[in-house]
């Protein structure tokens, strides 16, 4: 039975059982497009994932992508002139030589870099110049954006009761987002351990929270290096759904999650109803 068959039967044994005890029918109501797939116990402590659910990282890759094009036609025109499909060859060539680099995004960028610059001829000293700077530009305006601000006053009103953890695959800079004040610590594959789902980055949350596991929340879009790491961790897994593509859909499916939310507006639903001790308003 593969993964799909056995996330429906559980689904439909799971998801229509109430929250909790302690929710009453006009709160659930309030929960929208809210869905339980698993009993819900309160939590002492939420972690979030960074790019695409506190903001929407594709277009801002795309943006900050087409400016270093844009770059590199002012510092190596010949780079420049390669096309998505040739790119994506680089990037395959750059895995393939190097697989302990998957998941690390600003490694394999400066590899892809490296290796251009090798197949345009120039000198190994120059290309690393290059590719150094390339990446310094390019992680500039990977930041150079705004969240939301009913992202920072969900993250603001939780920060408030809540411990609050980052723990990201990424290389975005919280301090230039306004991100940094909501979070006790932010957590980064590469500097910290390998990515999301492996356990590295999980542990290192759970131990700087010092509390079980089944007491802290990570909320994330991706149901692979959020969901599945999550529940692998023995967090408790939100998986933000802002596509609205529904689970049974999902191919990379291979965790229940515990909640799904559209919205990140309704974490203050879901702490303040049905965590009896939280004072969110």
């Amino acid at each position: 039975m593969n993964n799909h068959s056995n996330l429906h039967k559980i689904m439909q044994s799971l998801c229509c059982h109430p929250p909790s005890e302690h929710g009453d029918v006009k709160r659930i109501k309030r929960s929208r497009n809210m869905k339980f797939y698993r009993r819900w116990q309160p939590v002492a402590a939420l972690t979030f994932d960074l790019d695409d659910t506190l903001y929407d990282n594709r277009e801002v890759i795309v943006r900050a992508e087409r400016r270093l094009r844009n770059w590199m036609e002012i510092h190596c025109n010949a780079i420049a002139s390669f096309d998505a499909a040739q790119w994506k060859m680089i990037r395959q060539q750059v895995i393939s030589d190097n697989p302990r680099l998957v998941g690390f995004v600003t490694e394999i960028r400066r590899a892809q870099i490296l290796l251009a610059a090798s197949i345009c001829g120039l000198h190994t000293s120059n290309a690393k110049t290059l590719a150094d700077d390339a990446i310094e530009f390019f992680l500039f305006e990977r930041s150079n954006f705004s969240v939301s601000d009913q992202t920072i006053e969900t993250l603001s009103s939780l920060y408030s009761h809540y411990p609050l953890v980052a723990i990201t695959n990424g290389n975005v800079d919280c301090d230039r987002l306004g991100l940094s004040p909501y979070f006790q610590r932010v957590i980064k594959a590469g500097s910290d351990g390998h990515p999301k789902p492996d356990l590295a980055l999980f542990d290192i949350a759970k131990n700087w929270l010092g509390l079980p596991t089944s007491e802290i929340l990570h909320v994330g879009d991706h149901l692979q290096a959020d969901v599945r790491g999550a529940k692998l961790a023995g967090f408790k897994a939100c998986w933000f759904n802002d596509t609205h593509k529904p689970l049974m859909l999902q191919q990379r499916a291979s965790f229940l999650p515990d909640v799904e939310i559209s919205h990140l507006s309704q974490l203050l639903i879901l702490t303040y109803t049905f965590n009896p001790t939280s004072k969110l308003n």
